[in-house]
């Protein structure tokens, strides 16, 4: 019998779309499984580029969290 999965999903970023490909990357490269959600549905402009948001478990959210925030330290000191 297969073990039902409960866990959420949980947003661990918002952005452009090509900066949430770039973290999706990041955290596939980690082990960590997640989802671009975009924002299109709703958009009266589809072709301005919403916001998208990336998604994970939320069993992965620490872990996500770090990722992108040592993404964003070394981002940081490369811009000084």
């Amino acid at each position: 019998m297969k073990r039902e999965d409960n866990t959420q999903l949980v947003e661990v970023f918002t952005g452009s779309r090509w900066e949430a490909e770039l973290i999706k990357g990041l955290l596939e490269n980690s082990g960590i499984g997640s989802v671009v959600k975009d924002g299109i549905m709703g958009t009266l402009a589809p072709y301005i580029s919403p916001e998208v948001s990336i998604m994970v478990s939320e069993n992965d959210y620490e872990a996500a969290a770090e990722v992108i925030r040592d993404r964003d330290k070394e981002k940081a000191a490369s811009n000084h």
